[in-house]
Order: C-alpha cells, then sequence, then structure tokens
C-alpha cells in the first residue's frame, strides 16, 4: 500500500518528471496550477455500471492551468488545458 503523499506524488510529480514536463507537478511560483483538492477522509466514487457519468463527493475543488473547473463540487462549464505529448 502507498502512503497518502506517495500516491500523490506518484501521479502528480513523478509522472511530469518522467514526460519532461517542466513547468508542472510542483506547487510553485510560475507553474501551471493543474490542482485537486480533495478530502481524503470523505472522497468516494459515485459512479456505477449503469449510471457511470457522476462527479465523486470529497472533491470540492479542480483547477486546471488555475482556472477553476469544479467549484463547490460542481463543474463551472470551463474548459481549459490542453491534451499534453511525450517529448521524447
Amino acid at each position: 500500500m502507498l502512503t497518502l503523499p506517495e500516491a500523490v506524488r506518484k501521479m502528480s510529480t513523478r509522472n511530469a518528471l518522467k514526460v519532461g514536463l517542466t513547468n508542472r507537478g510542483f506547487i510553485r511560483e510560475k507553474y501551471v496550477a493543474d490542482l485537486v483538492l480533495f478530502n481524503p477522509d470523505t472522497v468516494q466514487d459515485k459512479a456505477t455500471y449503469l449510471n457511470p457519468h457522476q462527479y465523486p463527493e470529497g472533491i470540492p475543488y479542480v483547477f486546471v492551468e488555475g482556472v477553476p473547473v469544479i467549484r463547490e463540487g460542481k463543474h463551472t462549464g470551463k474548459h481549459p488545458g490542453k491534451v499534453l505529448r511525450h517529448k521524447g
């Protein structure tokens, strides 16, 4: 099992470094702000086989390139971002 900090690092920093993204994967000034704010005690997947398009609980905010995409658990209608390609 992974600790929460290990899991977050493997899903963010480690992958950004692995594919050569030099301005992502860390919370730093002048870096792209892709952030997920969640409560590890309440995060829960609500999707089911019959109803797969459900937002999870416990994730009140998601920011993509600094733009709020999920605010207070609701989609804002914004669609920032772009497909990132490996530079290797």
